[in-house]
């Protein structure tokens, strides 16, 4: 392999991981984020999850997968990270009725347009995301 080759190489296998990850960014919650975006008639997804999680953690690499496949979900939609350990007893839980951890939601102005709770089946995170578009 010549010095180009192995600098292209290089440089791929560095670059894309950084390019993939920066399309599954999440928001970190912050209390009036999510309504601010909803106000601004924005779509939201919404990930109630916890850091120690593991099926948190299996539905956040779905998401981003998902995400990275198809771009118009970041066009269509803010995706905000609630974390649960923090918020669990905040109104941003209590006043839609997150029963747990690792809840899934869509919202669309004053509407939920969909949920999943604790569920990492990839077709049915696709199809509550694909309410959001």
């Amino acid at each position: 392999m010549n010095r180009r080759d192995f600098f292209l190489a290089c440089t791929a296998t560095a670059v894309l991981p950084m390019a993939a990850q920066a399309s599954t960014d999440l928001k970190d919650y912050t209390p009036g984020l999510i309504q601010d975006a909803l106000d601004r008639g924005e779509t939201v997804f919404v990930d109630y999850a916890a850091d120690w999680c593991s099926t948190c953690a299996r539905q956040e690499r779905i998401i981003g997968q998902l995400r990275g496949e198809n771009p118009a979900y970041n066009s269509a939609m803010t995706f905000v990270r609630v974390d649960w350990d923090d918020y669990k007893s905040h109104d941003v839980t209590t006043s839609r009725n997150i029963p747990r951890r690792s809840t899934l939601i869509v919202l669309k102005g004053g509407q939920e347009l969909g949920r999943i709770v604790a569920g990492t089946s990839q077709a049915d995170i696709k199809d509550l995301m694909d309410k959001g578009l």
